[in-house]
């Protein structure tokens, strides 16, 4: 499930060796929405950890993540954990072109919905009456 964001990056941290096999680099976006400004944290693992490399704390970029989440039994008792998953990054001015050449297909949130021009359906067929000779075949 893929979402995308435009937000101003307030903190990039360094990159996380977890596990012998595993890395992480968690930066937080500040999302100004409403009256009040959101500090949303996400992380880039794995090989996406650099994609922070050419950007810089204060900088405005559009991020695309998925959202994923998974258990863990901890002593008997079942613990939820939520990560938001970056992997793409892009400038938010080239994020903001980018929608007038392709429709975009993902929700894009502080953003007003996509307008659609949708037809209404056909009228469904007739019920009862039509039938008047009787040439149903059964």
């Amino acid at each position: 499930m893929a979402f995308e964001v435009v937000g101003k990056i307030e903190k990039i941290m360094d990159t996380a060796q977890v596990t012998a096999t595993f890395k992480k680099r968690e930066f937080v976006l500040l999302i100004q929405e409403g009256s009040y400004p959101q500090y949303i944290k996400f992380q880039a693992t794995q090989d996406r950890c650099n994609l922070l490399d050419s950007y810089n704390e204060g900088d405005d970029i559009a991020v695309t993540f998925d959202l994923k989440g998974r258990p863990f039994d901890k002593g008997g008792e079942t613990i939820y954990f939520t990560n938001l998953e970056a992997w793409r990054i892009n400038p938010a001015a080239q994020a903001q072109a980018q929608p007038a050449a392709a429709p975009q297909q993902q929700p894009t949130y502080g953003s007003p919905a996509p307008t659609q021009t949708n037809t209404p359906p056909p009228p469904p067929p007739p019920v009862g009456g039509d039938d008047i000779d009787g040439d149903l075949p059964f």
